[in-house]
């Protein structure tokens, strides 16, 4: 967050952003809201799909959709409509312009515009892809010849890497056995087996 409030801080009033219609399709939380508000801040029209049925924080979603940005995410929608979720992020405004940079996490939203929505290609100037899985998604085109744009491998930067894969994941493994199991782990041994790195 300080790196976000940084750039608002630097870029206050200068609207670098300015005619960027970026689709974001990242978990809807509190932590991403912060993240649009500071798009919006530096001049993006901004709207926001969620990467996963079950991560959207109602409470984030509903904060921003107040402000009036276009938020299609909820917690614990199907199938049908996450990827409805997705779609309602292609255009923006009364006028339906479409988006021209995308921010994704497991490559669903690159999907549907590349797969469903070819026609939008030519007007997109590039995206970034932020998880494992969506960066194979993307070495898979790019082998077989069908990512036509631009793509930032956000995942394989220094300090995603180097501290969110390994410090967020290890945090967040942690997390996830203490809810799963209402256990406190103070004082406990445990052995890890298989995590990598």
């Amino acid at each position: 967050m300080p790196g976000l409030m940084s750039l608002r801080k630097e870029f206050k009033g200068k609207k670098p952003l300015h005619g960027a219609r970026i689709a974001g399709c990242l978990h809807m939380t509190i932590q991403t809201a912060v993240l649009i508000e500071t798009l919006i801040e530096l001049g993006a029209e901004v709207t926001w799909s969620s990467c996963n049925i079950f991560s959207t924080q109602d409470h984030a979603a509903a904060a921003i959709a107040s402000t009036g940005i276009p938020v299609y995410a909820w917690k614990g929608m199907n199938e049908e409509e996450f990827n409805w979720c997705i779609e309602q992020t292609l255009f923006f405004g009364k006028d339906k312009k479409p988006l021209n940079m995308i921010l994704d996490d497991g490559g669903d939203l690159t999907n549907m515009v590349l797969d469903d929505h070819p026609e939008l290609v030519k007007e997109i100037r590039g995206l970034s892809e932020e998880t494992t899985t969506g960066v194979h998604r993307l070495y898979d085109r790019m082998k077989n010849g069908t990512l036509p744009l631009p793509a930032i491998n956000v995942n394989d930067s220094v300090t995603k890497s180097k501290f969110d894969n390994k410090y967020g994941c290890r945090e967040s493994a942690v997390d996830a056995i203490r809810r799963a199991t209402d256990v406190m782990l103070a004082g406990k041994r445990v052995v890890v087996a298989g995590y990598g790195d």
